[in-house]
């Protein structure tokens, strides 16, 4: 790994020191699952509709160069400027680019995963930009210098006290002020003045729509349209997988995301795009990153139908308690975890262990990713490839030759429950990382295979 980068299990350690924070984060994020079941289970068809939204993206998966060169051609028809990016760095270019074009130095933006995973931001402050992030939580971290913790509820690491504390050092606010709607208010007009005077607003995309050229953008807080209709300029990016082929597709997928990201019906502001109004430009950056080669691998290819819901993380026993930033990179959690290794294979290596491969994640995605089986595949891929950490390299080795001798195998297994009985101490101790998260088993006085074998006998 890339010494600069901190591994999940030290990031989760550190997280796990304050105690009242991860039993708070974990009961949080559970609460926003349960609310997801509830909303489900009130739609009597949800699996089909599960299934009809999987299809749909297994069609598009297996057509994309057909459907992208049918969404550009009547995109650009609607009047929609298209730019192709290879990666992140030819991203940012394009949009560093627009602004220079057009003279302009400010820019507000709304909540965009895939700008985090360019990390556009810094790009345009290093180059002289200012970016404004229009939603309330990327808002709220990107005060405090902080990337987002989670797809959906980028500051839900933080409680009330903390953003009071951070609105009273940067809007303001009074000092120790926690009530969320004087909060609120102080941010509302804060970006007020920011919709207002900036010419150039960039927006997300949660769907592209083949059929028609247009784009659909979904937020709950209306700030990709303020500052889109404002704008002189809208830019717009997405990954190329964000394409579906009609229009009639969309009250699927509509149907299932709010549902799975926040147990709500349906998100507050599903607006369309299909044109730039008279006088506006409207300019849309089609980016790969890593994606046409996720696409070619087999196994893990099917995690490009992510709606990025974050359903995965708000259910995952690992996420909920070891905090979004543990994971190092720009999407968290299961699903983060097996589209991370394909962008760095090395520095990302760590991330598909972070998990319990208990399956919850794959059963609560409304797409039916199947997240945990690719954790696992990425895991045997990266062992293989020579990326596991050295020490679990030699344990799997260790126990690969005590597995395969029936002798060893009991032989260890007397051993391990002669530790236990009479010398505690070798086990329960700070060396061994299984004995610090948890109490160690009472160990029986006999195995299975013993006991089996006594009985028998009898």
């Amino acid at each position: 790994m890339n010494n600069s980068v901190v591994d999940h299990a030290t990031a989760a350690s550190a997280f796990n020191k304050d105690e009242a924070t991860v039993d708070w984060h974990d009961e949080t994020l559970w609460f926003v699952r349960s609310k997801r079941d509830r909303a489900a289970a009130q739609v009597p068809e949800w699996e089909q509709l599960r299934e009809a939204a999987s299809q749909i993206k297994n069609h598009v998966l297996s057509n994309l160069h057909d459907l992208l060169v049918q969404f550009e051609e009547n995109a650009t028809r609607n009047g929609i400027t298209i730019h192709w990016a290879t990666d992140g760095a030819e991203h940012n270019a394009i949009v560093h680019r627009i602004l220079t074009e057009a003279g302009i130095t400010q820019m507000v933006k709304s909540k965009s995963m895939l700008t985090e995973e360019c990390h556009l931001n810094n790009y345009l402050i290093e180059h002289g930009v200012e970016v404004i992030d229009s939603d309330l939580g990327e808002r709220i971290v990107q005060m405090r210098g902080e990337p987002p913790s989670h797809i959906v509820l980028p500051a839900i690491h933080l409680r009330k006290s903390d953003v009071g504390e951070t609105f009273h050092q940067h809007l303001g606010t009074d000092k120790g002020a926690t009530d969320p709607q004087y909060l609120t208010e102080a941010a509302r007009q804060h970006l007020r003045e920011t919709f207002l005077t900036r010419k150039v607003a960039l927006t997300g995309v949660n769907f592209a729509i083949a059929e028609t050229g247009g784009l659909v953008v979904c937020t709950n807080e209306g700030n990709a349209d303020m500052g889109a209709h404002l704008a002189d300029i809208h830019i717009a990016s997405m990954g190329f997988e964000k394409v579906i082929p009609r229009a009639e597709h969309l009250g699927v997928f509509l149907r299932l995301l709010a549902r799975s990201a926040t147990g709500q019906p349906i998100t507050t502001f599903s607006s369309h795009f299909h044109k730039p109004r008279p006088g506006q430009q409207l300019h849309l950056i089609i980016v790969d990153n890593g994606r046409s080669r996720q696409l070619g691998r087999p196994d893990f290819r099917n995690s490009l139908k992510c709606i990025r819901c974050a359903a995965c993380l708000n259910t995952c026993p690992v996420y909920r308690r070891s905090g979004g930033f543990s994971y190092h990179s720009a999407v968290a959690g299961p699903i983060g975890s097996i589209l991370a290794p394909n962008l760095d294979m090395k520095e990302n290596a760590d991330l598909p262990f972070a998990s319990t491969l208990c399956g919850s994640c794959s059963n609560v995605c409304p797409v039916k990713i199947d997240i945990h089986q690719q954790l696992y595949k990425w895991r045997q891929v990266l062992m293989q490839e020579g990326y596991g950490p050295t020490t679990k390299t030699a344990a799997m080795k260790a126990m690969a030759t005590v597995l395969e001798s029936p002798r060893l195998y009991r032989t260890a297994g007397k051993v391990g429950r002669g530790v236990l009985r009479f010398a505690p101490v070798l086990a329960e101790n700070r060396f061994n990382p299984w004995y610090q998260q948890r109490e160690m088993p009472e160990p029986p006085a006999e195995s299975f295979r013993d006991w089996y074998v006594n009985h028998a006998k009898k």
